[in-house]
């Protein structure tokens, strides 16, 4: 029997492990606090626990199953690390993203993208499988989870595809004898699947929504997003408003600027009319280039005007820095600069 992650127990886990183990109670509390509050990476440091328990413990239990294969460093304070599960094939990213008065992960949830957007590198090999709860919130804690203020499903993969384990890991952050980090400051990035949308608005949890939308209509977003062919804008943006109704919390539309594609004054008064249906604010990103493929970063001041159009007509926007442009910032990139086995790469 393989060891079970420790980093996706809940207390009625921890109690029918011990249980099991014919151990008192109390233990299950001294467990979860090993494992999410002082976050420890082998039974051996649980110091208030027996040797022959922890001997115990230990063929059960797994705090780490993931390896560090590169850590980069970021000129503004990014830090972006390259893990790998089992396999060189199976490797994801996480990034730490500081900013004034906070400091967010940014976690992947599957291995590369199932989505193929035309200008990412995450998906460009395809989806190598689902992550676990216990993978997602390791990658949190591999960052320094006490240090972590935010967290945001922005890295590899479509956190809707894997429902189940991104919503378990949603409750273990957030919960106080988890990770405790607020629902507010959650984010979960989408590229919209409004059945799946329209269940996570059931969720108790009320995190923050984002819609990867990209386009201000059907025609150039099916261009860019190949699942754009399963659900029309109106459609999405429908169930958007579902989740807002039943949450309360205004949507987030993600707006990645594409020189000459999606970038011109024209695209910018149809977003802002899309706006006028929904309640939500826009976050406008320059693109961070990929190398091989064909799409080019917007000047800055076209980037500027877009957003004065959107202002003229009434939406609220922000233009998101640029973050961790010297260390291949884009979502996939490090994975692809890692793409053949290495052995011991590590910094």
């Amino acid at each position: 029997m393989s060891a079970q992650h420790a980093l996706e127990l809940f207390p009625r886990d921890t109690e029918s492990l011990v249980a099991e183990l014919g151990l008192p109670q109390y233990v299950s509390k001294q467990l979860l606090d090993w494992i999410y509050k002082k976050q420890i990476s082998s039974v051996d440091e649980m110091s208030n626990i027996k040797k022959d328990v922890r001997e115990r413990l230990a063929e059960r239990l797994a705090f780490r199953k993931g390896t560090l294969v590169k850590t980069q460093h970021a000129s503004d304070g990014t830090r972006k690390q390259l893990r790998e599960w089992e396999t060189h094939e199976k490797r994801t990213e996480t990034v730490m993203i500081p900013a004034k008065g906070r400091k967010t992960a940014c976690v992947s949830r599957q291995v590369g993208c199932p989505v193929g957007c035309t200008f990412c590198a995450s998906g460009l090999e395809g989806l190598g499988g689902n992550l676990s709860t216990g993978q997602i919130v390791e990658q949190v804690v591999s960052l320094g989870a006490n240090e972590i203020t935010n967290i945001v499903f922005m890295g590899m993969g479509e956190p809707l595809s894997n429902y189940q384990s991104v919503t378990r890991a949603i409750r273990i952050l957030n919960a106080p004898w988890g990770l405790g980090i607020g629902a507010r400051k959650i984010t979960v990035s989408t590229v919209g699947l409004p059945a799946a949308i329209e269940k996570l608005a059931t969720f108790d949890i009320p995190v923050t929504l984002a819609l990867s939308l990209h386009a201000p209509n059907d025609t150039i977003r099916k261009k860019l997003i190949p699942w754009a062919k399963f659900a029309s804008i109106e459609e999405i943006l429908k169930s958007c408003d579902t989740y807002f109704k039943a949450t309360g919390r205004e949507i987030t539309l993600e707006y990645l600027l594409l020189r000459n594609v999606n970038d011109r004054s024209s695209h910018a008064k149809e977003l802002a009319a899309l706006c006028k249906t929904l309640r939500c604010n826009v976050n406008l990103i320059r693109y961070n280039e990929v190398p091989d493929l064909p799409f080019e970063r917007p000047e800055s001041e076209q980037v500027r005007r877009f957003q004065e159009t959107l202002s003229k007509s009434g939406v609220n926007s922000h233009i998101r820095a640029s973050r961790g442009r010297d260390i291949a910032a884009a979502c996939g990139q490090l994975k692809r600069q890692h793409i053949t086995p290495s052995i011991g790469e590590s910094s």
